[in-house]
């Protein structure tokens, strides 16, 4: 590409598992294949997508036992970590992060392109859940953490030269949280590997089923989702698994337990496998608010209308009406009333697959492309070498 840094090094906050924010890396490789990848740790088992990067660099963290999987424990050391690169042999770096890759510390002449997922989510737009969870030992345990990187994190917010977020939503929040201002660029989600047509690799789920797709973490609500169709009786298929959240613990056996026999755990799900779950759903439940939802837009790729909780990302690539419901009531009566008056008639299959498009990763890289370009030249034109 043109107009463009000589030397370009990608920045992630941890490389260790697969999902939205590491098919932008993948995109982002794509744009830029000679651009090495720096981390906090690494897991190569875990995720194996980051080998086509012509280097994965960790950080001194990779040194320690278990950190590789339970960076949480030790949220206190990643600053440092990420403070200890060395970018001065790079013109640029393009930091995609949530929590502390923004953080790194560039020289002067070096170029620092924020592709902001949230401000860390946990420090801010959801402290008071995460606060909650934790027992009162823990709450004071944590506070003088918690005090140390909100300080951190503020501190740190101020070192890239630009930033771009995922969605409104989450520009609105590095306005708030940061004080800083930021153009939007979409995350890519395969929107053609979705809506192609293809043959059943596995047998069926019940008949006219609702889908929901996502880790089991408590911020995603699906608790409450499986609280509602405990009530409606209708078939849910539930694809993904449990996580560890800091401060949570494990919450898979608490979701497994409380449901009735209507809901259906296929656990993790490959691409073909979950095309075809996509395709052959009534639709997409994603009732809790997130940065911007990928699975989301997946689903309406593959012309499958979503029922989801009108706020987050949500608000902006579902359509009212038209691809979708979108509810303002957060509780279980609301989502078990939509999905109980629910009718898929209602809704065009090719208009929603249309819609979808306007979330392909063709469109992503060509204004990620587009947008760093033009804040390359400024950042040139601003300084003098």
């Amino acid at each position: 590409m043109e107009d463009l840094p000589k030397s370009i090094a990608i920045v992630y906050d941890r490389v260790n598992k697969l999902g939205g924010a590491e098919k932008v890396l993948m995109a982002l490789h794509e744009i830029f294949p000679t651009a090495p990848l720096y981390t906090s740790v690494y897991d190569s088992k875990k995720a194996p997508w980051a080998k086509i990067f012509p280097a994965v660099v960790p950080s001194f963290l990779q040194r320690i036992p278990f950190l590789k999987d339970h960076h949480e424990i030790v949220p206190f050391l990643t600053p440092i970590a990420f403070e200890s690169f060395n970018f001065n042999q790079f013109d640029a770096v393009i930091s995609v992060s949530s929590a502390d890759a923004k953080g790194i510390v560039t020289s002067p002449h070096t170029f620092h392109f924020c592709y902001c997922l949230t401000p860390t989510r946990y420090l801010w737009s959801h402290f008071s859940e995460y606060e909650s969870s934790l027992s009162y030992l823990e709450k004071i345990i944590s506070r003088p953490i918690f005090s140390y990187l909100k300080k951190w994190d503020l501190i740190a917010s101020r070192r890239p030269d630009t930033y771009v977020a995922i969605s409104h939503t989450v520009k609105d929040r590095i306005k708030t949280y940061y004080h800083q201002d930021s153009q939007v660029v979409y995350p890519p989600v395969e929107v053609e590997f979705f809506k192609q047509k293809s043959e059943p690799i596995q047998p069926p789920p019940p008949n006219d089923y609702f889908l929901y797709v996502g880790r089991f973490v408590p911020y995603k609500r699906l608790d409450v989702v499986i609280e509602s169709f405990n009530q409606t009786g209708l078939p849910l298929v539930i694809v993904g698994k449990g996580g560890i959240s800091w401060g949570v613990g494990l919450f898979e056996s608490k979701l497994r337990k409380m449901a009735k026999s209507n809901i259906t755990f296929v656990g993790s799900a490959s691409p073909d496998y979950l095309r075809q779950l996509y395709q052959g759903c009534q639709a997409f439940i994603f009732f809790h608010e997130e940065d911007f939802g990928i699975v989301p837009v997946e689903a309406q790729a593959a012309g499958k209308p979503v029922i989801a909780l009108n706020k987050g990302g949500a608000t902006e690539t579902v359509i009212h009406g038209k691809t979708g419901i979108l509810i303002n009531d957060a509780s279980v009566t609301a989502l078990t009333n939509a999905v109980k008056s629910f009718s898929k008639s209602n809704f065009d299959p090719k208009f929603i697959t249309t819609h979808a498009q306007l979330f392909s990763k063709e469109r992503f890289m060509e204004k990620f492309a587009k947008v760093f370009r033009q804040e390359w030249k400024t950042f040139k034109s601003t300084y003098t070498y």
